[in-house]
């Protein structure tokens, strides 16, 4: 008997076990409020009180901008402006290949050596890369007609030359043009034969982006006009430009000559370029 008062209740017992929690009046002992419990109720309703705080707490962390001030979450201004930075990293990674073919056309210029096969497939290149970026995709009867037209005119002049040079051109020299534009010849300027130490002056505004002495076509300079406009004047007697000058129409930057080894007699060689491909000057300028 006594062993069966001693021995302790089950586990369910214990937890189902009943209680009674009273709220008394510190002073008079007056009873307040009363409920019945079990270990059990108490479990249960801490586990629901904890799970719906670490719900709540989730919540208004994921669903608020609560979540920027935690280490490791990134705000939207960081996201946005990262979309932005990396806009503008496509835009300066287009613009530096703009700027290496464009340095690449003033050196082909200023060697005077133009590679067709090169040019050619550099113009495919350029198509190619403005129908990608436009969002368009073309068919193959297109590509081999746009190959076509690139092929057939990509020396030809424009009918108007205010669609191509939007601004006025002035007469470097006026003279007899010994040799005209031949693409075909590869002669990409017009020679104009002058008197030793005629003048020579800029045939546009612009800045001076070369002037100095090469083997082969003596004191050069080249001028960087708007809108990708590049004017070469070779075969000078001196230069009264330097590196770096800004120029105005008509202003005198050399005085004509015969040097270079790639020369018969006193005349200037002058080219025009437009974004790399060879313009006929006597298209723009009067040269008599």
């Amino acid at each position: 008997m006594d062993n069966k008062k001693n021995k302790k209740p089950g586990f369910w017992k214990r937890w189902l076990a009943k209680y009674r929690f009273v709220i008394l009046n510190e002073e008079t002992f007056e009873e307040r409020f009363s409920y019945k419990l079990n270990r059990l109720n108490v479990f249960l309703a801490v586990s629901i009180i904890i799970t719906f705080l670490i719900a709540a707490t989730f919540l208004v962390i994921s669903r608020t901008p609560l979540k920027e001030y935690i280490p490791g979450y990134d705000s939207s201004e960081i996201r946005r402006q990262a979309i932005r930075n990396n806009d503008r990293l496509d835009s300066l990674q287009l613009a530096l290949l703009r700027n290496q073919r464009y340095i690449s056309s003033v050196n082909k210029v200023l060697r005077g050596d133009l590679d067709l096969q090169e040019l050619e497939t550099q113009m495919q290149l350029d198509t190619s890369a403005t129908d990608t970026t436009a969002g368009f995709s073309t068919s193959s009867a297109d590509s081999l007609l746009r190959e076509e037209v690139a092929r057939d005119d990509k020396y030809n002049l424009l009918e108007s030359a205010a669609q191509t040079i939007p601004f006025v051109l002035f007469p470097p020299v006026t003279g007899t043009i010994s040799q005209g534009f031949d693409s075909s010849a590869e002669h990409f300027a017009v020679d104009v034969v002058v008197p030793r130490n005629t003048p020579v002056k800029a045939a546009a505004e612009g800045n001076v982006i070369f002037a100095s002495w090469t083997t082969e076509t003596g004191y050069v300079v080249i001028i960087d006009h708007p809108f990708n406009i590049i004017s070469v004047y070779k075969h000078n007697a001196s230069l009264n430009v330097g590196q770096g000058d800004a120029v105005v129409p008509g202003q005198v930057i050399a005085v004509a000559g015969n040097t270079g080894t790639m020369t018969t007699g006193p005349h200037l060689h002058f080219e025009l370029w437009s974004d790399g491909y060879a313009l006929n000057p006597e298209e723009f300028i009067d040269f008599q």
